[in-house]
């Protein structure tokens, strides 16, 4: 499993992310303070408090390079 910090600040970065994520296989999750929801699911992501960076845990080892490539843009250090 891997994880990165992720900034999502618009509805547009929002929706760009999860059909990022919707092109690969296996599970992802985001988190942020002790709330976990399905990284694939917008309304999951609008539950969140998106002022702050989230926790995007990829479970699936075998495409994160290739997945953490396409999601450049929302990674934050």
């Amino acid at each position: 499993m891997k994880s990165v910090n992720i900034s999502l600040t618009s509805i547009i970065h929002v929706k760009t992310f999860v059909n990022i994520l919707a092109m690969y296989p296996g599970d992802f999750d985001i988190s942020s303070a002790r709330y976990v929801v399905d990284a694939k699911s917008i309304m999951g992501i609008f539950s969140l408090d998106l002022s702050q960076p989230l926790l995007l845990n990829i479970h699936d080892d075998s495409n994160a390079d290739e997945v953490l490539e396409s999601l450049k843009e929302f990674i934050v250090e």
